[in-house]
């Protein structure tokens, strides 16, 4: 491993740009849509847009709203035009993050300070469906608030009917998803949030993915159960700028019924001899280009835009579920609502994550959920157009996987298949943690960086150890 150094004189802007266009070439080809998640690409005279918005505002800073008004009122407009779309009351009031996961952070930090000074709760925890998005085990985590998990009923939905007895003195908030990841499921939250109410506990409503596409599929005649605050007892609400919004990367925001639930998010020191410090989220620092393009790309859309590109992905959305029931061997997993599902086999013959990597090898990028195995994707509208070219290899992947059936033992399909149902998850949990934790050497690179200097991957060759274990032991 060679450490880079800075370099002792600056380099040629061209040069340096012609670098960064080069590290690219192997990243996902998300412009031809060939991605199903990470990236809400629509076009590159979007992005041109949204990078013209963000230039504008690229040194402001979002730290002291007092210093930029510019930010604070784009923050503001913001929170309004999605108070308005998420029937808030006039009440309503939040602020802008830099992603989902600080905004989920960021409510679990807010009920656990709420409980603690109205309640006096010193050992917190919180009611959350065991689909709940990675982000709020990360809160659970970081915050000391312990994760009562609701499970799954067997059409993969979430099982409410031990809510209630979840619900203790120290409980300091319940959640749901309007969809969650893994099957694209929008929670019962109408059930959820009467329960909450009755036992005076706020419930938080993750919309970190539906919240800029489910008001406009409703709006399209889509029949989605209530979500949003129209249901009596929902406290809160999270909902992402730059998934379904199509804003530029890191824009995402929470939003609450009233001031009083805000104030327990807030941060304010009065002592610190560099004067009076308050910050209305986790972040100091907060980019004003994120601001700027967020604002821009909502104005230039509009309803309207929302609308059109709501009903692109439901047409893929739909033609993804027909082309996968007419496949002998897959299944799509639960009752997707929303723009993301998950498909698996229900032939045990048939390996999906051997599925998955015949996908990859034609060029797709291919995300795998586990319990149960499938194949995951967060269809957007410009998949409409690449539709039916993935439906035709994922045809021909099943084929394939079905004549050779020893490839769910090699490649991805052995390593996510064994990761997937090792038994001893607290091992495969240090492994994963020793694999992630090498990729930020000083210098260090990805896992496909260190297979290519003649070493095998971390995880693989973790996972050759333990299957050479588990044969020792019968």
């Amino acid at each position: 491993m060679t450490r880079r150094k800075l370099p002792e004189t600056g380099r040629a802007e061209d040069e340096v740009l012609a670098d960064l266009q080069a590290f690219g070439a192997r990243d996902p080809d998300y412009r031809a849509g060939r991605t199903w998640s990470l990236v809400y690409h629509l076009d590159d005279a979007h992005d041109d847009f949204t990078a013209a918005a963000w230039r504008m505002y690229s040194s402001a800073n979002g730290l002291n709203p007092a210093a930029f008004s510019s930010l604070k009122r784009m923050e503001s407009e913001i929170v309004s035009m999605l108070a308005d779309l998420l029937h808030g009351p006039e009440e309503c009031c939040g602020v802008l993050t830099a992603g989902g996961t600080e905004s989920c952070l960021l409510a679990v930090k807010t009920y656990r300070d709420m409980a603690r000074k109205r309640r006096g709760v010193k050992r917190p925890n919180m009611v959350i469906p065991v689909t709940a998005h990675v982000a709020w085990f990360k809160a659970a985590e970081y915050f000391g608030v312990k994760p009562r998990l609701l499970p799954m009923t067997p059409d993969h939905a979430t099982d409410i009917s031990r809510l209630a007895r979840r619900i203790d003195r120290n409980t300091v908030m319940i959640l749901g998803s309007a969809p969650e990841y893994p099957h694209g499921t929008i929670d019962p939250i109408a059930r959820m949030a009467a329960v909450a109410a009755r036992r005076g506990v706020p419930m938080h409503v993750d919309a970190c993915v539906g919240g800029l596409i489910l008001p406009f599929m409703e709006m399209n005649g889509a029949d989605l159960p209530e979500w949003d605050f129209r249901v009596p007892g929902v406290t809160s609400i999270s909902a992402d700028l730059h998934k379904y919004g199509y804003a530029a990367k890191g824009a995402s925001t929470i939003l609450y019924r009233d001031l009083d639930l805000l104030k327990h998010q807030m941060f304010v020191h009065q002592d610190w001899p560099g004067g009076v410090f308050a910050s209305a989220a986790l972040l100091g620092t907060r980019p004003g280009g994120a601001y700027a393009a967020a604002w821009a790309v909502m104005q230039k859309l509009g309803v309207d835009g929302y609308r059109e590109l709501a009903a692109r992905t439901t047409r893929a959305v739909e033609a993804l579920k027909a082309g996968i029931a007419g496949i002998d061997g897959l299944r799509v997993l639960g009752r997707p609502q929303g723009p993301l599902l998950a498909w698996g086999s229900d032939d045990p013959r048939l390996s999906i994550f051997a599925v998955a990597d015949q996908l990859e090898a034609r060029g797709w990028a291919v995300n795998r959920v586990q319990n149960p195995d499938g194949i995951h994707a967060m269809v957007t509208a410009r998949h409409a157009e690449v539709v039916a070219e993935y439906l035709r290899d994922l045809e021909e992947a099943v084929a394939v996987v079905r004549a050779n059936p020893d490839l769910a033992r090699t490649g991805h399909a052995a390593t996510y298949g064994m990761m997937a149902h090792v038994p001893l998850r607290g091992m495969v949990k240090e492994r994963i943690l020793d694999m992630f934790a090498s990729m930020y050497r000083a210098g260090g690179g990805t896992l496909e960086l260190d297979a290519q200097e003649g070493e095998r991957p971390l995880l693989e060759r973790w996972m050759a150890r333990y299957v050479a274990w588990r044969a020792r032991r019968g």
